[in-house]
């Protein structure tokens, strides 16, 4: 064979070898955005693509070293009924009863196995399991730091609560609905 045929056979073994690279990035890519949802989206929009998808990987790692788990039924219904306390505060002590939206969500969180010491690593893990709802509940953070300053309206409470329940309903898993 001659120098010329070794030199394109050489170039095709290149080009395979990037297009088979390329491909693999681009499936990488996929299933994190399929796994993480609009938490993918979040990520890269803040961070950039690579660096985006390098902290989703990141957050994959992490979560594989904790053991989540289930409640059990005893815990679910005594959740349950602490939310609606929760809830029934609300009515005469709105910005109370997000502050104990806030501790509840996090006990919940902690009985489930999930670390509970920051809250932006808190909403990271959380968005590895569940991406669905940890933009309620930054959302729901939110209005209970404002609240905490003086700063939240009774309808951003009432915003914030709706968002603490999408979390805390998903995290004690569809048996214990907490709404009719």
């Amino acid at each position: 064979m001659s120098g010329l045929a070794w030199g394109l056979i050489a170039v095709g073994i290149i080009i395979a070898l990037l297009a088979a690279f390329a491909l693999t990035r681009r499936q990488k890519s996929t299933r994190l955005r399929q796994g993480f949802g609009p938490e993918y989206d979040r990520a890269v929009a803040q961070e950039g693509r690579r660096s985006g998808e390098a902290q989703l990987r990141e957050r994959l790692e992490r979560r594989e070293r904790y053991q989540i788990r289930e409640l059990p039924s005893d815990a679910r219904a005594r959740y349950v009924d602490s939310w609606r306390h929760v809830q029934e505060r609300f009515v005469d002590r709105p910005a109370e009863a997000i502050a104990d939206a806030d501790q509840l969500v996090q006990q919940v969180m902690r009985e489930r196995g999930y670390p509970t010491e920051d809250f932006d690593q808190q909403a990271a893990d959380i968005s590895v399991d569940h991406p669905q709802v940890v933009a309620h509940y930054r959302a729901a953070h939110r209005t209970a730091e404002a609240s905490r300053r003086g700063e939240a309206e009774t309808e951003d409470l009432r915003q914030g609560m709706l968002h603490y329940r999408n979390l805390f309903e998903t995290l004690l898993g569809r048996e214990a609905a907490t709404t009719p």
